[in-house]
């Protein structure tokens, strides 16, 4: 278990541990000394930190830690009350059949109403669900936890009586990030760097270095603010970081280094930041690197979740003609180099250092070595560098140089404030609502409309997957008015945007369809009439099944209104009225009516 590997390497070292705050434990603590029946099941991700929670609830229940430490998965504890408290510390120790006899407690527990024992269990989402399951497939039967337990992780469904879960998997956010970046950073043993020779005589040491700036010490806290925008549009489009990738996240930030010649597999250590000072390779330890795991062989930065994560934001590969200009030819350009000066050349340790200018140098006016082929590889990599920089160090409202626009989602931005808007009952922003709506008529008509106040629902006449529909089956505000048209509600449970289309007055008549980053950045883009093909197929799929479910309501809406309409009974019922979406010389679209007759 890594929670033991931690503790015993915590003697080895003779360190002081980090110390994280344990949200769930109170309540876990007050559960137990309510006395009520049943039994109590830590789960969660690998690295979520359900051992760690499970042994300081031991801890606060008076349990010995000698008794912990010992061998063995199972450890018991007799409780004030008369129960007996039967910790299985982790279910994944156990092998195959061997998690039998611990399930079977369990369900005697919460299914049998044996009051004699509350189980307090800590198990990973899927591992529990197959163990159930291999478990009633032995009993001849399907276990009559398993379904339950499904529902409540995979869509926040009620617990199963008599089972108190507590999911750690929904715990983490930007203010743990926070919370980790200053347990590791604001370390105490940090202190006994403060006379080290290595930062004497106006040397840097890049770790030390990095550790000031990931605490905000020069920057009031951007860097870590920017890093929880980034971890926020993460858990918003559906990826978990556990607390232990969130670990390793900050370490890497003060201890990576691209360049493992420098540093063994590209992490330093205080052997190294001497040679690093002596080679002038500072500038290959940027924590604005490190922070996407640039540092790290990709195989490697790969296997991290938390690196996958952050490479999906594509910040040092994407970039704006603004920021690029400025980068390239902003020391010699009259008109960038202020702007230069105040954003690049500022920074003197990972902005325009003597390594970044040589590159440039050598770029710009073409020396023979920059004409050969990947001549320039130097000055590109260090351009990227820059440009994870500057995601980082731009001002907020930076006039020309939005920090949105060095990543791949450039509406987070607008997306984030929209949340908070919703959050604290705010109109949200006109801009917002009219690009959206703008996005949703051009993938629901396949037409380049303009209209921001209306939303058509087009189709063609038959397929509803249709990329192109003419023909209008309704139309919509934008805005809700009287019941009808577009509300934008924040879901409390994911904490989520999502847009709410009513067709009619009542209930029953809306259709939901949840606002993520990604398919926020998707309507955009198509509203901007720009989509990169880097954006997958997903969100268009997506969209494309919301129109469907908006047609077959439209459908349910209009039979509803005609079944009280006697006017439709009759001479006129052998006559069919289609709407066309027709554009104006401005972009702007409108529905005419044609009335076909049989003749």
């Amino acid at each position: 278990m890594f929670d033991e590997y931690v503790s015993s390497a915590l003697g080895r070292a003779r360190v002081q541990p980090i110390s994280l705050s344990t949200p769930l434990l109170d309540a876990m603590l007050s559960h137990i000394e309510s006395k009520t029946p049943g039994s109590l099941l830590i789960a969660g991700t690998a690295g979520d930190g359900k051992t760690y929670h499970c042994r300081a609830l031991w801890t606060r229940i008076g349990g010995d830690q000698k008794v912990w430490a010992a061998k063995g998965n199972i450890k018991e504890h007799r409780l004030d009350d008369g129960r007996l408290a039967v910790f299985i510390k982790d279910l994944s120790e156990f092998n195959g059949e061997e998690s039998d006899l611990p399930l079977q407690r369990l369900e005697k527990s919460v299914l049998g109403a044996d009051d004699s024992e509350i189980v307090i269990l800590a198990a990973n989402h899927g591992q529990l669900l197959d163990r159930l399951r291999d478990l009633g497939k032995r009993q001849g039967r399907v276990h009559p936890l398993r379904k339950p337990l499904q529902e409540r992780f995979l869509q926040a469904g009620p617990a199963p009586d008599r089972l108190a879960v507590f999911d750690l998997s929904r715990t983490t956010s930007r203010k743990t990030f926070e919370e980790v970046a200053k347990a590791v950073a604001g370390h105490p043993e940090w202190d006994n760097c403060v006379r080290c020779a290595l930062q004497a005589d106006g040397k840097v040491c890049p770790i030390d270095e990095n550790r000031r700036r990931l605490l905000g010490q020069a920057d009031g806290g951007q860097l870590s603010r920017r890093l929880g925008d980034l971890i926020d549009i993460a858990r918003l489009n559906g990826l978990h970081l556990p607390v232990r990738d969130l670990l390793a996240l900050c370490s890497n930030m003060v201890l990576g280094c691209s360049e493992a010649k420098l540093a063994k597999e590209n992490l330093m250590t205080c052997a190294d930041v001497a040679k690093i000072q002596e080679g002038g390779g500072i500038g290959r330890a940027s924590i604005y690197a490190n922070a996407f795991g640039a540092n790290l062989p990709k195989r490697r930065a790969s296997d991290r979740p938390v690196f996958k994560a952050m490479s999906s934001f594509g910040v040092g590969e994407e970039s704006s003609n603004a920021a690029d200009g400025l980068l390239v030819y902003g020391k010699d350009d009259s008109r960038l180099q202020a702007d230069f000066a105040r954003l690049v050349a500022s920074d003197g340790i990972y902005g325009a250092g003597a390594a970044f200018r040589a590159a440039q140098d050598a770029y710009l006016e073409g020396y023979e070595g920059a004409r050969v082929e990947g001549g320039s590889a130097e000055f590109l990599e260090m351009l990227e560098d820059q440009r994870r920089r500057l995601f980082f160090t731009l001002p907020d409202g930076e006039p020309g140089y939005p920090h949105w626009s060095m990543t791949a989602f450039r509406f987070a931005g607008e997306y984030l404030e929209t949340i908070e808007a919703l959050k604290a009952k705010r109109p949200i922003s006109e801009t917002v609502r009219g690009r959206i709506a703008k996005g949703l008529n051009r993938v629901l008509t396949g037409l380049l409309l303009e209209n921001v106040d209306r939303i058509f629902i087009a189709s063609s006449g038959g397929f509803t997957q249709s990329r192109v529909s003419v023909l209008c089956d309704h139309e919509t505000p934008s805005r809700r008015q009287a019941g009808v048209g577009m509300a934008i509600r924040l879901v409390e449970e994911t904490g989520c945007p999502q847009l709410d289309v009513s067709l009619a007055a009542g209930q029953g008549n809306s259709v939901s369809f949840d606002l993520t980053p990604i398919r926020h950045e998707f309507l955009a883009r198509v509203a901007e009439g720009a989509l990169p093909a880097s954006f997958s197929n997903e969100c268009l799929e997506d969209l494309l099944a919301f129109k469907a479910k908006l047609l077959r309501k439209a459908e349910v809406v209009r039979s509803a209104a005609m079944a009280g309409d006697d006017d439709e009974v009759g001479g006129e019922a052998a006559a069919l009225t289609l709407n066309f979406i027709d554009i104006e010389p401005g972009g702007r679209g409108f529905s005419r009516p044609v009335t076909v007759r049989a003749p």
